[in-house]
């Protein structure tokens, strides 16, 4: 299950990434970056919150 979530936080990472490089080579207009821009972030902050900085289950004796 953290192996889906962290594929899917690379999604919305990149998502949030690549939009303005896109935009700066004129092949997405404004608003189609704004757009993308933001569904990654609410994809990224969604899914990293499950995994991101949990610590490996270890037994203590």
């Amino acid at each position: 299950m953290k192996r889906i979530l962290q594929f899917i936080s690379l999604v919305g990472l990149l998502m949030t990434i690549l939009p303005p490089i896109f935009f700066f080579l004129r092949k997405i207009s404004h608003s189609v970056q704004n757009l993308l821009m933001l569904l990654g972030a609410v994809i990224w902050f969604g899914s990293a919150i499950f995994w991101l900085g949990s610590k490996a289950k270890t037994e203590e004796t």
